[in-house]
């Protein structure tokens, strides 16, 4: 708890499960009251903050525990409860669209529609036309009208994910349409209006970009009237287990075959850095879940698409297996040799984790920690 001095209230973020085991996100206050004899007693108000629809984005639930976690979902709560221009940082991978899909589905939007664009896919001659639609005719090739994705987000939100790409020439396109909502389709006359919100999404430091002349001060002020910035996965390791029970959760309702991890599988998941965020989480089990023959993924799956996404100096990836281990010319080091007895005992087991681990008199935390220090698979 913490003490919030202006309001005399402690407060939290829990989380808690109902009967059927689903989780709920909670705000939890505690404030002093004093009855008429002077005694002192404890209110307490429980806030729900929003929680995601059930299917997510492409059926992955956003999930977790950790502080970050829940103080980022806090303030996607905060921000689905206002209508204002929202901007959503962080790094690839960590979820922007589902988190902007939140803010969406828990606004007074929420009956409207949900529309994304990807500022990375459209050149600047299609910007024009993909936004704001187009007439008859209006270039080689429009045969027929076409509604825009600002027209079609009309009484909803349009997520316009990695905003910090934009041209300098598109960003003024787009300034206009968004602090006025009026816009013309490309060869029409007729000005339009759209009641839009939008939600921009970014791994660019955009306050950077517009301190360097890269990007417009008044399209930044326009679209981060609130800003979420979200975690990434190494400030969230805790939550590894939850977020691979959601994956794998998605994964068995596709398939006719139940998947789970084995604990050292789980083990070795949590040693990882994840440059990819969540979205290399959800890779990695996707690729060992295909690789795994009776629906049990071993730390071997897991092992395999870590090191297909570890690459060594010079572009080339790391070995997949337990190749012999090559000596270093004399004299050796304690780490050497260290390094040449574990390949050793690789070979010797089978590639068997637990029984090194067993052999050497530690932990298999340990020994994957060993494993990755000397790229041994």
């Amino acid at each position: 708890m913490r003490w919030d001095g202006r309001t005399k209230c402690y407060s939290c973020l829990h989380v808690h499960s109902d009967e059927q085991g689903c989780a709920h996100y909670v705000r939890l206050k505690a404030y002093p009251l004093k009855g008429a004899d002077g005694s002192l007693y404890m209110g307490e108000a429980v806030h729900e903050l929003s929680v995601q629809d059930a299917g997510g984005v492409d059926g992955i639930r956003i999930v977790g525990r950790t502080r970050a976690f829940l103080e980022a979902l806090e303030q996607l709560h905060v921000a689905a409860g206002s209508d204002v221009p929202v901007l959503l940082t962080g790094e690839t991978g960590t979820g922007k669209e589902l988190a902007a899909s939140i803010v969406h589905h828990h606004s007074p939007r929420r009956e409207g529609p949900f529309v994304t664009l990807d500022c990375t896919a459209l050149s600047e001659n299609l910007f024009e036309s993909e936004v704001f639609g187009h007439e008859r005719g209006a270039f080689t090739g429009s045969i027929e009208k076409r509604k825009g994705l600002f027209e079609l987000a009309d009484g909803g939100t349009l997520f316009l994910d990695e905003i910090g790409e934009l041209s300098a020439a598109t960003q003024a396109k787009l300034l206009r349409v968004v602090e006025s909502g009026a816009f013309r389709r490309v060869g029409g006359r007729k000005i339009l209006r759209a009641n839009v919100r939008t939600v921009c999404a970014t791994n660019r430091d955009v306050a950077e970009r517009v301190r360097s002349g890269m990007f417009r001060a008044d399209l930044y002020y326009r679209i981060a009237c609130l800003s979420v910035r979200l975690p990434s996965l190494r400030e969230r390791l805790e939550d590894i287990p939850e977020l691979a029970a959601a994956i794998l959760d998605h994964i068995n309702q596709s398939s006719s075959r139940r998947y789970a991890l084995d604990a050292d599988a789980l083990t070795l998941l949590q040693d990882y850095d994840y440059p990819g965020n969540v979205r290399e989480l959800r890779n990695i089990l996707f690729a060992a879940a295909a690789h795994s023959a009776q629906g049990r993924i071993h730390a071997r799956e897991i092992a395999k698409h870590l090191n297909q996404r570890s690459a060594a100096p010079g572009g080339e990836h790391r070995v997949v297996g337990f190749p012999p281990f090559c000596p270093p010319p004399c004299p050796a080091t304690l780490s050497d040799l260290e390094a040449q007895y574990i390949a050793k005992l690789l070979r010797q087991h089978e590639g068997s984790r637990r029984n090194v681990a067993a052999t050497l008199g530690i932990s298999e935390r340990t020994l994957y920690r060993k494993l990755k220090r000397y790229a041994l698979g």
